[in-house]
C-alpha cells in the first residue's frame, strides 16, 4: 500500500471514531484479499474500504469498489466472522475520502454501500 492510501485509512478510523465506532480491526488480510477498517457500533460489525481520491479524479472513489473487489471483501469478513463470533449484523461500508492539494477535503461514510449477493 502506498503512503497516501495508509493516510486515508488513518484519516477514516479517525472519522469513525469521532462517529462513536470501536475499530476492531485494520488491514485484515486472508487468501482472498484485504479489508481497510473492521469497526463495530452498537448495531452493527462494519466491513469497510476506504477509497481516496483527488477531487480531480475522473470518477467518485466508491466507484473503485467495483464487484470484484465486494467479492473479496465479502469472502474476507465471512471468514473474519467465523474466527471472532458477534451477535451484531454484519454491513459493508464504503469511507469516501477527496483530497485536494494532498490535504483531506471531504470524508463521506457510505453506509451499506453493498450487500451479500
Amino acid at each position: 500500500m502506498n503512503s497516501r492510501g495508509k493516510l486515508g485509512e488513518i484519516e477514516a478510523a479517525k472519522f469513525l471514531r469521532k462517529k462513536r465506532y470501536k475499530i476492531l480491526d485494520v488491514n485484515y488480510t486472508t487468501r482472498f484479499g484485504e479489508i481497510d477498517i473492521i469497526a463495530s457500533n452498537k448495531k452493527y460489525i462494519c466491513f469497510i474500504e476506504v477509497k481516496q481520491r483527488s477531487n480531480d479524479s475522473i470518477a467518485q472513489p466508491k466507484e473503485f469498489v467495483n464487484h470484484a473487489k465486494q467479492k473479496k471483501i465479502i469472502a474476507s469478513s465471512q471468514i473474519y466472522l467465523m474466527n471472532n463470533k458477534t451477535n451484531l449484523q454484519p454491513r459493508f461500508d464504503v469511507i469516501e475520502i477527496i483530497t485536494e492539494n494532498n490535504k483531506t477535503k471531504l470524508v463521506k461514510h457510505l453506509e451499506n454501500a453493498f450487500q451479500l449477493v
